[in-house]
This record gives C-alpha cells, sequence and structure tokens, in this order.
C-alpha cells in the first residue's frame, strides 16, 4: 500500500515560510508511518503537484491542505481527478464537497442534529451583524468564513463594539452566539475512524481570547468524554448523509441548556491529535486498507 499524505507548500517540511502549526503535519505523518506494515509507505505531497505526481499511490489522506479555502474549486478538482486515476481518496471528494461549505450546519439541524444556532448570509455587513445581535437574544457573535478552518478571516462582535459602518465580510458567512462554554469549559473533539470512537479531547483558549487552536495560544487535554457528551458526538455522525466516512473530527461547545452542541464536523483536512490517541495511526491505516479491499475490482 502506497499512500499520500496531502499537504499543501507551507506545511511541508523544510518549507521556507512553513506555518507555525506544521508541527501538526509532523505528529501525523509520524503516527501513520509507525503503524505502516512491510512495503507499505507514505509520502506527504503538496495537492498541487502536477496530477501525473499521483498516478502511482494507491491511497491519498487529506491531511494538511491548509489554504484549500482559498482554492476552492481547484481543490475539489483536484480530488476529483486524482479519483479518476483509480487512487482512494479519503475522505471522499463527494464527501469533501458536502463538508466545505458550514451551510451543512442546517442540513444537520434539520436532520434533528443539536447545532449552535446559525444565521447563513452571503456577505454580511455592519446592519446583518446588529440584526444578529436581536436575532439570538445575545450581546456578542462570531462571524465565520462558510468555506474555511482554523478561525481564519474570523471576527468577533460585541453589541457594544459592532463592526464599522463600511465593514463587510467579504465572503459568504455565517453568524453564531458566543457561547461563554468556549471560555468556561473549552471546546470538545471526539475523533472516529470508520464511524467509531477513537479520543477525544477539550481545546482551551489562551486567556483573553476565544479561539482554540495552537496558533492562538490554545492548548489541549485529552479526555474520556461523559456517556451524553459521547452520544451528542455520534448523533452527528449518526446523522451524516453518506456512511461514516474513514475519519471525522466532532467539533462541541456546551450551550446554555447543558448539552453539547455542534461547531463543526470536520471531514476534510483536521488535525486528529495523534498524541492523544495513540491508536489513531493503527486504526487509520486498518480502516484505510479495508476501503482499497472494499474498492479492489
Amino acid at each position: 500500500m502506497n499512500i499520500a499524505f496531502l499537504a499543501c507548500s507551507t506545511t511541508l517540511p523544510g518549507a521556507p515560510d512553513r506555518r507555525a502549526d506544521a508541527f501538526e503535519h509532523d505528529q501525523q505523518m509520524a503516527a501513520l508511518v509507525a503503524a505502516l506494515r512491510p512495503g507499505e509507505q507514505v509520502s506527504d505531497i503538496d495537492w498541487q503537484a502536477p496530477l501525473d505526481a499521483f498516478a502511482g499511490f494507491d491511497a491519498v489522506l487529506i491531511g494538511t491542505p491548509w489554504d484549500y479555502w482559498d482554492n476552492r474549486e481547484a481543490f475539489l478538482a483536484k480530488l476529483d481527478a486524482i479519483a479518476a486515476l483509480g487512487v482512494l481518496v479519503c475522505n471522499a471528494p463527494d464527501v469533501v464537497r458536502w463538508n466545505i461549505d458550514k451551510g451543512y450546519l442546517g442540513e444537520l439541524g434539520a436532520r434533528g442534529v443539536a447545532t449552535i444556532p446559525t444565521l447563513l448570509l452571503d456577505n454580511p455587513g455592519r446592519d446583518e451583524i446588529i440584526a444578529a445581535f436581536d436575532h439570538f437574544g445575545c450581546d456578542r457573535v462570531i462571524a465565520k468564513r462558510r468555506v474555511g478552518a482554523g478561525a481564519d478571516g474570523q471576527f468577533d462582535f460585541m453589541r457594544e463594539r459592532p463592526p464599522a459602518a463600511d465593514w463587510r465580510m467579504g465572503h459568504a458567512a455565517l453568524v453564531q452566539p458566543f457561547l461563554p462554554g468556549i471560555i468556561e469549559e473549552g471546546e470538545h473533539s471526539l475523533i472516529f475512524i470508520d464511524g467509531a470512537f477513537s479520543h477525544g479531547l477539550i481545546k482551551r483558549p489562551a486567556p483573553g481570547d476565544y479561539r482554540v487552536q495552537s496558533l492562538y495560544g490554545g492548548w489541549d487535554t485529552a479526555v474520556t468524554p461523559a456517556a451524553a457528551d459521547l452520544a451528542a458526538a455520534q448523533a452527528v455522525i449518526a446523522g451524516l448523509p453518506f456512511p461514516a466516512p474513514l475519519y471525522a473530527r466532532i467539533d462541541l461547545v456546551r450551550g446554555p441548556e447543558g448539552g453539547l452542541l455542534l461547531m463543526e464536523a470536520e471531514l476534510i483536512e483536521p488535525f486528529l491529535y495523534p498524541l492523544q490517541g495513540p491508536e489513531l495511526g493503527p486504526r487509520l491505516l486498518a480502516g484505510l486498507r479495508r476501503k482499497l479491499t472494499a474498492s479492489a475490482p
């Protein structure tokens, strides 16, 4: 089994402008390498490499292509083209296409998944943000890109500190009420491989911030989720409009009524926290082997 671990120019080792969080790329690669069987290999490769560079692989794992949100159509087209070579792509291009726009939160909510209340807006400005305070009955909202990740291009507004009169998001956006649970308790991330729970953690922001990503000083702790919290994440997996993908990271935050609410279902290129889940590498590769066997003629 010859595996390509999809990356981008700023997460590959040796990149002159390598991202500060690219150590996450290294941790995931190390977990995969440690779980390889004799005769198997994994190589990291820029997703923008020429198509023929992928012809020798049996499978592609979408790892750290952390610039895809600025190249959406090219990224989707590349995944389709790789799959057309007969290479297994995980997660599958159809899953990625569904997950790439966070408007999927509305679909999951309609399916009965408990989600953070969300407004889906084309390109919100000051008036839409002010209206959102009243819509949610809150004094703080977060505006996120519908196609984006890692808190990139995210805005935090208070009722007493709204955007400037000429402010525009510049992208299709989702607007959500700020939930204090993200600071008081942290963001719960539960990781599933082939639909089965693998491991969990709570990510906490640095003092004075609400973003939990390592780029902003966030830190995490491995946890064994309470039964009700695990059930909340399992309900998200069950609510997906397709069979459980190879990997999923379900990010949730505690709501005002005490239950966990879905923040995002990360099915494209989530960091899967291999240090907190030492069985991640073997589980991922076992799932990949099963999928390759199932797809064989």
